[in-house]
């Protein structure tokens, strides 16, 4: 089978931006399009047969529309729609198996306008094995500008992360910046925490040449991609939200699969997947 970027479809008013954004990427990738919408009955329902053909003629007609415009966009692209009679979430995150990417809508199932994210949307950028990008409505159009970023904790290279971030920056080249924000230490007395004393520049000189030899080896990769790193004391998601304004999208990272429906998304994650104006990209790290 073909592989196909999958992007998760609701209503078609609602899943406009998502589609769109999985439309060109699946197109940059130079892979195919599977369209997915999924739903399941209340175990309180028994409903008629009539009631679930309607459902699935629904889903069927929601789906063909959004379809038309993805080959509309780009008549080259091979594009394809899925109906999955199944829970939502658990329909995305089986299809996302050894897919190259999955995009949800910010808004996901349910259609609440005063939801910063939907909560399906969360529960894939949590679970999926593949990484999931997080598509708000009226995302940032195709065309000159912008730039991809990452965000990566220095403590650790990231790798997933920068990989993801330096092949989306080289497929829509564009530049981009690396970002990492530090903390002072603190020094453990008996019972409390003592006040540090640190030289600011000292800390953040050594954060900034933390960073450039975790970025080295990638810079020798992607010579076309043009890279600037930045570092700011404390507050990730804050430093990741401002550094995100007017880009094309923001990479950041997701620990292993998770036990329980957000286990592994981390607050920072799910801030910027909550607050970014553009779209994010949540990477799993191991």
């Amino acid at each position: 089978m073909a592989l196909s970027v999958i992007v998760g479809v609701d209503g078609p008013e609602d899943s406009t931006a998502a589609v769109d954004w999985a439309a060109d990427e699946a197109r940059r990738r130079g892979v195919a399009l599977n369209l997915v919408h999924a739903w399941s009955w209340s175990p309180r329902q028994a409903p008629a047969l009539l009631e679930i053909e309607l459902a699935r003629l629904s889903a069927e007609d929601a789906l063909g529309r959004l379809a038309a415009r993805a080959a509309e966009r780009d008549p080259g692209l091979s594009v394809s729609t899925t109906v999955a009679e199944q829970p939502v979430r658990e329909a995305l995150v089986e299809l996302g198996e050894g897919a190259p990417l999955l995009v949800v809508g910010k808004r996901g199932t349910g259609g609440f306008p005063g939801l910063l994210v939907g909560s399906t949307s969360l529960s894939v950028a949590a679970r999926a094995s593949c990484p999931v990008v997080v598509v708000p409505d009226g995302s940032v159009p195709p065309g000159p500008g912008g730039r991809v970023v990452a965000g990566i904790d220095g403590r650790e290279p990231g790798e997933a992360i920068l990989a993801f971030a330096f092949d989306a920056a080289r497929r829509e080249q564009l530049p981009l910046l690396v970002a990492h924000a530090f903390s002072y230490p603190l020094i453990t007395g008996p019972g409390h925490e003592l006040p540090p004393v640190y030289e600011e520049g000292h800390i953040e000189a050594e954060a900034s040449r933390t960073v450039a030899e975790i970025l080295a080896g990638w810079r020798e990769k992607y010579p076309e991609v043009a890279v600037v790193q930045e570092v700011a004391r404390s507050g990730a998601a804050k430093h990741l939200l401002e550094w995100s304004v007017g880009a094309r999208l923001l990479v950041v990272g997701r620990h292993g699969r998770p036990h329980s429906a957000l286990g592994r998304l981390g607050s920072v994650s799910q801030a910027v997947v909550h607050h970014a104006q553009c779209p994010v990209a949540v990477v799993p790290m191991d």
